[in-house]
């Protein structure tokens, strides 16, 4: 009694990861290419300085002057006149905010000094400077 055992052809269960690493190409591609393009800000040219990098502390303020003397906080232009009610008021709900001050190397020492004195008038004693790292000596 000879018995076959005959092989049934079943079906392939394979997934076929070919398209999908195509899409994913794709999209590298144009997050690569569109993500420079994202990029917005104020350009201000700091100076150098060898003194390290803060860490991150989540109660902070940035206050950049531009090399026309604009200020800006959070992106929104403040007048100088108007800066020191705002930080009062920030101030009044977090006590412990910091305030960095970003300023553009061409202007004057006399201008901010004067935007660190409104910050200084607003009950705000921590008060720091923003600066580029300075370039390596070869």
């Amino acid at each position: 009694m000879g018995f076959s055992i005959r092989k049934t052809p079943s079906t392939l269960a394979e997934i076929n990861v070919t398209p999908l690493v195509d899409v994913m190409l794709v999209l590298l591609i144009i997050f690569m290419i569109s993500a420079p393009m994202m990029q917005q800000g104020v350009h201000v040219d700091l100076p150098k300085a060898n003194a390290g990098s803060l860490d991150d502390v989540p109660e902070q303020i940035l206050l950049v002057i531009n090399s026309k003397k604009q200020i800006s906080m959070s992106n929104n232009l403040v007048d100088i006149t108007t800066l020191r009610t705002k930080l009062e008021s920030i101030a009044s709900v977090k006590p412990q905010v910091q305030v960095f001050i970003q300023a553009d190397q061409s202007i004057a020492y006399g201008f901010v000094a004067q935007v660190m004195a409104e910050v200084k008038k607003a009950k705000i004693i921590r008060v720091g400077l923003v600066t580029a790292p300075e370039d390596p000596v070869r």
